[in-house]
């Protein structure tokens, strides 16, 4: 005979975060991204996600190109990327930083410096 034994440590288990580091909600199994540092694969509910919008050119040559060009008021176009990294890496480069207990808890994403419009 199995005796099955039931402790309250099982039932009131201390969870780290509300989601459990995840954004999966419902589905069973999510696809695997790599991590643009490590190369390590995770699944992209539980990655860090980053989207970087960039000139083609950098600033420096900028205004070179602006001088050589023929068409007055081109616009560049720029590069679009997103980026995936794996927790470790995020906290590693400073992509994310750690949070308090209390601070965990605070869902809204914090507020982003604008540029003042002209």
């Amino acid at each position: 005979k199995r005796f099955i034994v039931r402790s309250k440590s099982l039932r009131s288990m201390t969870v780290k975060r509300r989601n459990h580091g995840r954004n999966k909600h419902g589905r069973g199994h999510v696809k695997r991204v790599r991590c643009v540092s490590t190369g390590k694969a995770i699944p992209k509910d539980k990655a860090v996600k980053r989207f970087i919008v960039r000139n083609i050119v950098e600033t420096s040559a900028l205004r070179d190109m602006k001088e050589a060009s023929c068409i007055e008021g081109y616009q560049l176009p720029k590069i679009y990327i997103k980026n995936y990294y794996c927790i470790e890496a995020a906290i590693h480069q400073r992509v994310v930083r750690v949070r308090s207990r209390e601070a965990r808890k605070i869902r809204e994403p914090p507020m982003r410096p604008r540029p003042p419009r002209q």
